[in-house]
């Protein structure tokens, strides 16, 4: 066995079935790939693996989510070398965490839809990252340093990351936290989560109220390969050590 598939159904009301996995087995031979093992269920009816001789590629993986996109089922392959994971570095706004924490913050001034607009664009590569952070928190000038504390509060942590974090942890992954969002939210996550270390943009505040701006250097999505180099340094591990 060189590599393993597990199979996660996002949705319960379409849960993965061994007639789902029988279909997987079935079309693995129209790739030249076998199943190593009968099917292991990790958690009955949500989460199941099958170890398989070997990747398949593209095509084979494109097989496999035709036959569970129905249902809602995700399909992973790994292989088994350096499985576990001795790195984590995690994004926050929507993946650690639900939505979008400027947008939120952005609620309190009232301009919620006028700086949702600004990410969206940003996030589909139709403005320069580090125009668009400038743009929003430009909008954001004067507004009291308690409506950040009450966004904080308000945050809500997504399904499944407590478990993430404190399962890797318990494995002695070292867990990061990195983000083109702001420290004063990404400490707050960081400590409710207990991941080790946490990376953000920082607003800059004058006596209780924001001044607009975000203090250089802003953290964008290149910043996060450095992060991601930084701990892979530390520990002298290879890329294939990190998640």
């Amino acid at each position: 066995m060189s590599h393993v598939l597990t199979f996660v159904a996002s949705d319960l009301s379409k849960p993965l079935t061994d007639d789902h996995l029988k279909a997987i087995i079935s079309a693995m031979s129209e790739h030249k790939a076998r199943p190593t093992c009968s099917p292991i269920w990790i958690h009955q009816k949500r989460v199941a693996e099958i170890g398989i001789d070997n990747n398949g590629g593209v095509p084979m993986m494109n097989a496999f989510r035709d036959i569970l996109a129905a249902d809602k089922i995700d399909i992973f392959i790994m292989s088994l070398e350096h499985r576990r994971k001795k790195i984590l570095i995690a994004d926050m706004d929507s993946t650690i965490v639900e939505g979008e924490t400027l947008d939120d913050l952005a609620a309190h001034a009232g301009i919620k839809d006028q700086v949702a607009e600004i990410t969206a664009r940003a996030m589909n590569g139709e403005l320069d990252f580090h125009s668009a952070i400038e743009e929003r928190v430009g909008l954001l000038k004067d507004l009291p340093v308690k409506a950040l504390h009450e966004t904080r509060e308000a945050i809500n942590i997504n399904p499944g990351a407590h478990t993430l974090v404190k399962t890797m942890r318990e494995n002695g992954t070292h867990c990061v936290l990195v983000s083109g969002g702001f420290t004063v939210f990404t400490s707050y996550v960081a400590s409710k989560l207990e991941f080790m270390n946490n990376h953000g943009n920082e607003l800059e505040i004058l006596g209780d109220a924001l001044t607009g701006r975000v203090k250089p250097p802003i953290l964008d999505k290149d910043s996060k390969v450095e992060f991601l180099k930084k701990y892979l340094s530390m520990y002298k591990f290879g890329p294939e050590r990190c998640m």
